[in-house]
C-alpha cells in the first residue's frame, strides 16, 4: 500500500503468550487473551476423549489447532469490548486491588469466534486454491505433501488435500457452533446470542458463494459493480469478523437488541474496509509481511474493488482482458491497475466507511475508554500491513 497516502502505525514489540497471543501494556487483555487460549486448548484436550479409534484423528486435530495460533485475535477483542461497554464489567480483588478478570462467558463466546474464524479460513483456502496462510501450509497443502510424499499422483494429492480440510474446517466449526451455545446459563442471553452466530455462518456461507459466482466475470459475463463486491465482502467477512461479535457480545452482557444493532451496524461499515484493505493487500502488499501471495487473487479471477475501478479504465480494462486470455503477466496486471488509480481509489473508499463507522459509533452511549478502543482499532484497519 503506498506510504504516502497511509502512515505506518507503531505498535509495541510483541512479547509472545501462551496460545501465539502477544504482550501488551493493558493486563487485563494480556490474561483474557491467555484465558482464551486455555478455552481452546480445553476443547482440543477433550476431542482426545471423543475420539480414541482413528489413527488419522490425532494428526488433524493438531494440525486443526495450529490454525488457531498465531493470529490478530480480532474478533475476541471486539467480542470484549462489546460486553465490557454493556455494563458487563466483572472485578475480583487480588492482592487487595480490584482488577479487571476474564469473564468465563465472554472468554468462551470470544473462543468461538476465533473457532469459527480458523474453520472459515480453512475452507476458504480450499475454495481459493492457496497453500499458504500466515506464512504456514495450510491444512489442505499438508496433507498434500504427504500424499505425495506417499506416492500419489499429483491429482489424488490435490484431492486428498482438499477433502481433509474440508472435513478439518467442518470439525472446526462444530467446535465454534458448541462453545457459542454453552456460553451462558441464562437462557434468554444464551438465545439471542446463539442467533447472531447462526446467522453469522449462514451469511459467510452466502458470502463465500456470491464470492464464487462473481470470479465467472472472466468468462465473459459482465464484471460485477463495486457495490457488489462491496456486498458480498459484507456477507462474506464482515458479518462474523466485526458485526457478530460486537452484537454477540453486547447482548451476552445484557444489551437491548437496539443498540447491539446499532453498535453491529458500525461495526458493519469496519468490516467492510477492513476488506477492502484487504483487497489492497492482496495485490499491492509485502507477501513478507501479510503471509499471502500478491498473485492468487488476481489469478484466480476474483473480482475485488480493484478489479471493479480497474475495468473503469479503458487501459486496464484491456491488460485485464488479455490477463483472462493468458495474454498478459501479473506484473502488467498491477501496473495497469496502479496507472489506473485503482488502489488509490480503494484506500479512500476504505476511509470514508471507517469515517461513517466513526460517525454512527459517536451516536452510540458508549464508555470512553471502549469509543476509545473502537477508534483504535479503525486506525489500525486503514493502517494496517498484514
Amino acid at each position: 500500500m503506498n506510504s504516502s497516502r497511509l502512515t505506518e502505525t507503531h505498535q509495541p514489540v510483541p512479547v509472545p503468550l501462551r496460545g501465539g497471543a502477544v504482550a501488551t501494556s493493558d493486563p487485563a487483555w494480556d490474561e483474557f487473551c491467555v484465558a482464551v487460549a486455555e478455552e481452546l486448548d480445553a476443547y482440543f484436550d477433550g476431542l482426545k476423549d471423543t475420539v480414541r479409534r482413528s489413527p488419522g484423528f490425532p494428526v488433524l486435530r493438531s494440525r486443526i489447532r495450529e490454525q488457531v495460533t498465531g493470529g490478530k485475535l480480532l474478533r475476541p477483542r471486539l467480542t470484549r469490548l462489546a460486553w465490557r461497554a454493556f455494563d458487563g464489567r466483572a472485578e475480583t480483588v487480588l492482592g487487595g486491588e480490584a482488577r479487571n478478570a476474564p469473564d468465563p462467558e465472554c472468554v468462551r463466546l470470544a473462543a468461538s469466534f476465533e473457532l469459527l474464524h480458523a474453520a472459515l479460513l480453512v475452507h476458504d483456502d480450499v475454495v481459493d486454491r492457496d497453500p499458504v496462510r500466515r506464512g504456514r501450509p495450510t491444512v489442505g497443502e499438508l496433507y498434500r505433501r504427504d500424499a505425495h510424499s506417499a506416492g500419489a499422483p499429483s491429482d489424488e494429492a490435490q484431492h486428498l488435500g482438499e477433502a481433509v480440510a474440508i472435513i478439518g474446517g467442518d470439525l472446526l466449526l462444530a467446535g465454534a457452533l458448541r462453545l457459542a451455545t454453552t456460553c451462558t446459563a441464562d437462557p434468554a442471553r444464551l438465545h439471542a446470542v446463539s442467533a447472531v452466530v447462526f446467522d453469522a455462518v449462514t451469511a459467510s456461507a452466502a458470502g463465500e458463494l456470491d464470492d464464487v459466482l462473481l470470479s465467472m466475470h472472466r468468462y465473459g459475463q459482465q464484471h460485477p459493480a463495486v457495490q457488489d463486491i462491496l456486498n458480498m465482502e459484507r456477507l462474506k467477512t464482515a458479518t462474523y469478523s466485526f458485526e457478530a461479535p460486537l452484537r454477540a457480545g453486547a447482548l451476552l452482557a445484557g444489551a437491548n437488541q437496539e443498540d447491539a444493532a446499532r453498535l453491529a451496524r458500525a461495526g458493519s461499515r469496519i468490516g467492510v474496509a477492513y476488506q477492502v484493505v484487504d483487497d489492497v493487500l492482496g495485490t499491492f502488499g509485502d507477501p513478507r509481511l501479510t503471509g499471502k501471495s500478491t498473485e492468487a487473487d488476481l489469478r484466480e479471477g476474483k473480482a475485488t474493488v480493484l478489479t471493479a475501478h480497474g475495468m473503469q479504465d479503458g487501459q486496464a480494462r484491456k491488460i485485464l482482458a488479455e490477463f483472462a486470455a493468458g495474454n498478459a503477466t501479473v506484473a502488467q496486471v498491477k501496473a495497469a491497475l496502479a496507472q489506473a488509480g485503482a488502489e488509490t481509489r480503494a484506500v479512500k473508499l476504505a476511509a470514508e466507511l471507517v469515517a461513517d463507522a466513526q460517525e454512527a459509533l459517536e451516536r452510540l452511549p458508549l464508555p470512553e475508554a471502549e469509543r476509545a478502543e473502537l477508534n483504535a482499532i479503525c486506525h489500525y484497519v486503514l493502517h494496517r500491513r498484514k
